[in-house]
């Protein structure tokens, strides 16, 4: 990977270096083209091509006119052309294709020349073109060289000839009208400079100063190499902090993960970030809450199973004694009943704890249909009326009430949940069903005595009676509730307790989504 981003700035910095050479080729040969263009379109159609002849020797460069581009021009291109400017394109050879608008009306004539830099040669053209131009211009020079500015890319002035430092043989040079190219090197950079002075033809006494601007240099080639190898090192060291705060998070998420094989399932990773470590102790942290609850569940499952066990299990140990003692064949036969109520509450007590530990531990299979809640509610009105229990029960359904579940777990809550109230109602129980929106809400109300507002929360809770009765009167084992409850958060739903408006007593209330999810 370091090697690929090492390649990856070696390319983007020779793109740069390329770009550059791009951009500095347009700059010097617009300043170049631009005012040969112009010296171009002043001439009679006659003189044109011999003109563009002698020009070719000034510049050291072949030039020749073209009514048509032979490439397809961008945007930028056509911008440039349209507004006076060169485009550069890169030839063969390292050569570069300048292309260049001749300013004539009505006509679409360019002038396309080739070049491998921009030098001396190049400078002393430049300064007569420009000195040819402005002695179309008399008194007017300052003037001429400010429209022509946009299009120079580096400073051209007029100046006095005493305002120009030269020596005697440049001086020399001048007053024999020459050009004068001075080179300058700049140590703090290293790159080098060229001035072009020339006598004014139109203004005598003063001098044409071009300049002074920056030859092109690429950026040598240990450049390159320095900047992979800097960019080498600074992702080297990126990669470094990375991996190093990584690896402290997961020397802690190993800590962590080394105290709950020891048993200490209270230990949690504590680590701060959005990453992946953060995520992966985030779901440490949740699967050790979750075994911690499930083995605290199990555990006191366990305990409240062993002593729900003792009760039944005692008088069927006191019954088969007080059979083997009785010579009464009438008594033998009444103990014999007890027994068998006996041994189906211990069968009853089985079945609900295993329902319970089914619900409780992990994700049990749950296969939604469509019911028919009228005629659930026909049914628990059914099977309670059997019981000829005291207290009344009353049933409600919204007519047409079809909402997703898995059957024997809806009615097995309805029927827990009518059970429960008709425990401890005095005369009426009272259960419907109807929709809100996209949620079916269960409702179980009753005359009795009401839970309390601190107890609500607890009778949901395993093995909890609030009335502390074991007797078979009173009957339950704490566990109708729990099962409830567990089955209405595999429904996706909730449930709450408070006091009925209408009949005093407790009220259940269990809202669950009416679509459900099919496997």
């Amino acid at each position: 990977m370091t090697l690929t981003v090492s390649l990856c700035t070696y390319a983007v910095l020779n793109y740069i270096n390329d770009e550059r050479a791009q951009a500095y080729t347009e700059r010097m040969s617009t300043a170049l083209f631009h005012i040969t263009a112009i010296a171009i379109a002043r001439q009679d159609p006659e003189s044109r091509a011999l003109w563009v002849q002698d020009a070719e020797q000034l510049v050291g460069a072949p030039m020749r006119l073209v009514n048509a581009l032979d490439f397809t021009p961008t945007r930028r291109e056509r911008l440039r052309l349209e507004q006076g400017y060169a485009v550069a394109r890169q030839g063969v050879d390292q050569r570069s294709q300048i292309t260049i608008r001749v300013p004539l009306p009505g006509k679409s004539i360019y002038l396309v020349s080739e070049m491998d830099g921009f030098g001396e040669r190049q400078a002393r053209a430049a300064a007569n073109f420009y000195l040819e131009d402005l002695a179309n211009y008399p008194g007017q020079e300052s003037v001429r060289l400010r429209t022509l500015a946009p299009f120079m890319g580096f400073p051209m002035v007029l100046k006095p000839a005493m305002d120009v430092p030269l020596d005697r043989e440049q001086r020399l040079r001048l007053s024999q009208d020459e050009v004068v190219v001075t080179f300058q090197e700049l140590s703090s950079s290293g790159r080098s400079s060229i001035t072009v002075i020339a006598p004014s033809q139109s203004e005598p006494g003063k001098l044409l100063v071009i300049g002074p601007f920056d030859l092109f240099e690429r950026l040598p080639m240990e450049w390159l190499v320095l900047a992979a190898i800097l960019a080498l090192l600074l992702i080297t060291l990126g990669s470094y902090g990375v991996i190093h705060a990584l690896e402290v998070k997961l020397l802690a998420v190993e800590a962590t993960v080394k105290k709950l094989r020891e048993g200490d399932l209270t230990a949690r990773v504590t680590v701060t970030g959005a990453d992946e470590i953060a995520r992966l102790a985030d779901t440490l942290n949740q699967m050790a809450g979750h075994t911690k609850r499930l083995l605290d569940s199990q555990r006191e499952l366990t305990q409240a199973v062993s002593h729900e066990l003792r009760t039944p299990l005692a008088r069927l140990r006191f019954g088969m004694e007080m059979m083997a003692e009785s010579p009464d064949p009438d008594d033998r036969l009444q103990q014999l009943d007890q027994l068998d109520e006996d041994i189906a509450q211990l069968n009853q007590l089985i079945d609900e704890i295993l329902t319970y530990a089914t619900l409780e531990q992990g994700t049990p299979r749950l296969d939604f249909e469509p019911v028919d809640m009228v005629a659930l509610m026909v049914r628990i009105q059914r099977e309670t009326e059997a019981l000829r229990k005291p207290a009344q029960l009353i049933t409600e359904a919204e007519p047409g009430l079809v909402a997703d579940a898995v059957p024997r777990y809806i009615h097995r809550v309805i029927q827990n949940l009518v059970g429960n109230a008709l425990r401890y109602a005095d005369k009426t129980v009272k259960a419907s069903v109807h929709k809100e929106g996209q949620w079916a809400v269960l409702t179980v109300e009753d005359d009795g005595p009401g839970i309390p507002e601190e107890s609500r929360d607890r009778v949901f809770q395993p093995f909890t009676r609030l009335d502390d009765s074991r007797t078979r009167s009173t009957g339950g084992y704490g566990l109708g509730l729990s099962i409830v409850s567990r089955i209405v958060y595999w429904f996706g739903g909730t449930i709450r307790v408070d006091r009925s408006e209408t009949l005093g007593g407790a009220r259940f209330i269990m809202r669950w989504p009416m679509h459900q999810p099919r496997l």
